[in-house]
């Protein structure tokens, strides 16, 4: 296995966690109902502990819903979605995902999104790689970290948590 660095503990992935739940919640207290998607794979839990925490500090209606796409060739199938995509329709949606490595995987789920007339559309990360091949911005970010084009950061969410420079 090669070499690996720990840019996050799990101490600082739940105190990440939080920060960015209080974050969204001071961003959109005016708004009635919130729609969490997180994307396959990491997003996705990632998205439940922010939807978690949100409950816990928010009086909002919070909606999880799931992004389904492949992550190595996403114009290969289509993007779904496991809630009704008319929902989505003036709705305020943050989009989650663990990593924003080079912002391929983001762009077609934003584009998945922005099929319906969502009213606000943000993104949420917990670690964010500042090189990118693709434009995408972070709203709401637990790490922002420089690295080269080579470098590679991966999370382990369960057991063993911790994200960590490859």
């Amino acid at each position: 296995m090669p070499n690996k660095s720990i840019v996050l503990d799990r101490r600082q992935i739940n105190q990440k966690t939080e920060r960015i739940a209080f974050e969204i919640m001071e961003n959109s207290f005016e708004t009635p109902v919130i729609y969490i998607g997180g994307i396959s794979g990491n997003g996705f839990p990632f998205a439940e502990r922010l939807v978690k925490k949100l409950n816990e500090i928010s009086e909002q209606q919070i909606r999880l819903f799931e992004i389904s796409l492949n992550k190595e060739k996403p114009a290969s199938s289509p993007v779904t979605l496991s809630i009704p995509e008319k929902e989505l329709n003036g709705a305020y949606v943050i989009l989650v995902d663990d990593v924003i490595n080079s912002g391929r995987t983001l762009i077609y789920a934003v584009k998945k999104l922005l099929d319906h007339e969502v009213h606000v559309l943000k993104v949420a990360t917990l670690v964010n790689r500042t090189h990118r091949r693709y434009p995408v911005h972070a709203d709401y970010v637990g790490l922002d970290i420089s690295t080269t084009l080579r470098d590679t950061i991966m999370v382990s969410l369960g057991e063993e948590e911790m994200a960590y420079l490859v």
